[in-house]
């Protein structure tokens, strides 16, 4: 082959063009095996399918630094080993040659259109004369070695960063069942400083009032010049999210517009699961609005309230109350709703708290995409 080529990025020094290759030629992809001969409860090295580690065992498959892809299933997930382990029958594992760098493989493995190569019209698959037989371009040993130290550092952030959101969810997880009182109980276990005395059962139409949203036809759908109206779509991880609006004409506005620190939540939906899905209006929305299976909360102490949103105690107060066909909770479900209340001061206190942690996991999901996004713009600048 005497196709060469160059990326449009690369590291200062290197000029060479890349060669064009075919996989075979730097690798030999190799097949996995049954586990069941080999799984005992701790062993030290990992088993790995399609899906990542699924037991352990004392026995290694394949010892050396290998990169990995999956034979049948998902195919587009490749793995980078570089300490012994075992691979089952739907996961592929390469010996590379010495004239490759591994990382710098994975890298061109994470770029590559896996389902392009599909050989299956069923359940998802690859074989391995399809994958010797992609066609790829690789610079020079040392030109791989540096791009696979800079995505290695680059993935060992990115993990960093995921580390550190889901030890800050599991913190906030942790503090919900510990700061609210478990059914039956009138105090919680945690107790931020200088609160103390028994918390008061109440009902939620005592604690907040109840905003209805918009029922619409497809004729009022328009353009970005009319009322966004909110919807499940728009609420994720307990955050707004303006992605898929839809706007309606001005002229079929009949309920309130949203306002900072209206909870707003998914009372009707086909997904059973969505019900109770909810999140704060952090800053001012104009011309917004929420949809007919929405439901807009108002508080006092917003943040308080959004909490409780988040505990079990309302998960369990929304199953309850769910119906048995239709996945809905009305206005009066909701006002009829029964939970423990600290006094005015202990919800603020504890709403601040919650507020807090709500926007460091934020924080984090912003540099988490950041990385992400950076990752994926420099895989396609960098590689031919």
């Amino acid at each position: 082959m005497e196709n060469q080529k160059c990326p449009e990025v690369r590291f200062k020094k290197f000029d060479r063009l890349w060669d064009s290759k075919l996989i075979e030629d730097i690798l030999k992809i190799k097949s996995g095996m049954s586990q069941k001969n080999v799984e005992v409860e701790k062993g030290i090295y990992p088993i790995l399918a399609t899906g990542g580690e699924i037991g352990r065992t004392n026995t290694a498959l394949y010892d050396k630094e290998s990169v990995l892809i999956g034979r049948k299933g998902t195919i587009d997930k490749p793995y980078y080993m570089n300490s012994p382990f075992w691979t089952v029958d739907t996961l592929f594992y390469s010996e590379l040659s010495s004239e490759v760098v591994g990382y710098f493989v994975y890298s061109i493995f994470q770029k590559i259109n896996w389902r392009h190569h599909n050989t299956s019209t069923g359940v998802p698959s690859l074989t391995s004369s399809a994958i010797h037989a992609i066609e790829i371009n690789i610079p020079d040993k040392t030109e791989q070695g540096q791009i696979g130290n800079f995505f290695q550092n680059l993935d060992e952030s990115i993990a960093l960063h995921e580390k550190k959101l889901a030890q800050t969810q599991n913190f906030k997880k942790a503090m919900l069942e510990k700061m609210f009182p478990k059914q039956g109980s009138k105090r919680p276990e945690i107790r931020l400083k200088g609160f103390s005395g028994d918390w008061e059962k109440k009902k939620l139409e005592n604690e907040v009032e109840f905003f209805s949203g918009l029922t619409y036809s497809p004729n009022d759908i328009t353009d970005k010049n009319g009322t966004l109206v909110l919807r499940s779509s728009n609420v994720h991880d307990n955050q707004i999210v303006t992605e898929n609006n839809v706007y309606v004409d001005n002229e079929a506005i009949n309920v309130q517009n949203v306002e900072v620190g209206d909870i707003i939540v998914v009372v009707r939906n086909g997904s059973r699961n969505l019900i109770g899905k909810h999140a704060v209006i952090n800053e001012k929305m104009e011309n917004t609005v929420i949809g007919a299976f929405m439901t807009g909360v108002k508080a006092s102490n917003p943040y308080f309230i959004n909490a409780l949103f988040d505990t079990n105690l309302f998960d369990v107060a929304v199953s309850r109350n769910l119906g048995a066909t239709i996945n809905q909770i009305t206005t009066a479900m909701f006002k009829e709703m029964e939970f423990s209340f600290p006094n005015e001061d202990e919800q603020i206190a504890l709403g601040q708290f919650f507020q807090k942690i709500d926007e460091t996991c934020l924080l984090l999901k912003q540099q988490l995409q950041t990385l992400k996004n950076l990752k994926q713009a420099l895989l396609e600048k960098m590689f031919v």
